[in-house]
């Protein structure tokens, strides 16, 4: 039941507002805000309504009312903050990228499986009504053997050096931030690649601009994923089979409609789906229920999985010569 249990929101930025808003929205309860800085913490619980606003992420997660701890830190800060909650009994919902590499993708996820506490990526993509409904039609067949997919998250966005987007030091460039939906869309849809490819842009501070990943997967089905942070793009996503084509309206990763078409490429039918807010209480009802069930992994997003996606991103990092500075000498686990 919703509002059973307590949420806690580790940083204050952007994201976490979002998050924060359709918790509200769906009437699960925000029980404590954590900032570094104790102003930011009480302007956010002014905000959503947040009955206690803590200083230092240490005192959120040592708050009793809280049983959920949603990290919105950067990239890099991630599986810190993870195995902060973790350690503290909490369970946890990590934004994604799930982390920095696979290597403390490993680590977080053994930790919880230790502490017998779930653990999942923000991948509030996958849990919408339109990504399931796109699911269950491939996987009943409704679009033949699947042949190609493309999906893209291309957006023009800050170009400032000193941006996190555009710092290395903070995860920047597109594959992390952007690339991470196509990737986890097609894992989803097709299952785990059996091969890859991938090419970039670079940008003058080091980090990928725009990235282009070609998987192919079991049935020999070919995926391309184009992410890009300096461009703005349609952002569709098409599954095209041996018996027809699905179409998601831009902005796909976002609440969207299916559009069908046959082998002939003729129009069938939109399919509708309408959700209130921004679609991210899906992801949060989901870890409450599998909470309450006493389950430590979610089948749509598995933390197995969200470590192969970050290998997979290694993997592509290292084709296109991308190492962030905390890990130069240290290998990436």
């Amino acid at each position: 039941m919703a509002g059973a249990l307590g949420w806690g929101i580790l940083a204050t930025g952007g994201i976490a507002h979002s998050v924060a808003g359709d918790l509200k929205l769906a009437g699960c309860r925000i029980a404590a805000v954590g900032s570094r800085n104790v102003g930011n913490a009480k302007a956010f619980a002014r905000e959503f309504g947040v009955p206690k606003a803590h200083g230092a992420y240490e005192a959120l997660v040592a708050d009793p009312d809280v049983d959920i701890v949603y990290v919105a830190t950067p990239h890099p800060m991630h599986a810190d903050n993870a195995r902060l909650a973790l350690e503290a009994g909490k369970h946890v919902l990590v934004e994604k990228a799930f982390t920095l590499n696979a290597g403390e993708a490993r680590e977080i996820v053994d930790l919880a499986r230790e502490k017998n506490l779930l653990i999942m990526e923000a991948m509030w993509s996958r849990f919408l009504p339109h990504m399931r409904a796109a699911r269950e039609l491939i996987a009943q067949g409704g679009l033949g053997t699947v042949r190609r997919f493309h999906a893209e998250h291309v957006q023009a966005l800050p170009e400032d050096p000193a941006h996190r987007l555009n710092a290395p030091e903070l995860g920047g460039g597109a594959l992390l931030d952007l690339g991470v939906y196509p990737i986890s869309l097609s894992w989803y849809l097709l299952g785990q690649p059996v091969a890859m490819q991938a090419s970039a842009r670079m940008g003058p501070t080091g980090v990928d601009k725009e990235v282009t990943i070609v998987t192919r997967h079991a049935g020999d089905a070919v995926a391309t994923h184009t992410s890009a942070s300096d461009i703005k793009g349609a952002n569709r996503a098409t599954i095209t089979g041996s018996e027809g084509r699905m179409e998601m309206d831009g902005v796909w990763y976002a609440p969207s409609r299916l559009h069908l078409y046959d082998r002939q490429g003729e129009f069938i039918e939109t399919r509708e789906y309408p959700v209130e807010g921004r679609g991210r209480q899906f992801q949060a009802l989901e870890m409450e229920s599998l909470i309450e069930l006493g389950e430590i992994a979610s089948p749509i997003m598995p933390p197995e999985e969200s470590v192969a996606i970050m290998a997979l991103m290694d993997d592509v990092r290292a084709r296109i010569g991308l190492v962030y500075p905390q890990e130069a000498g240290a290998g990436r686990g």
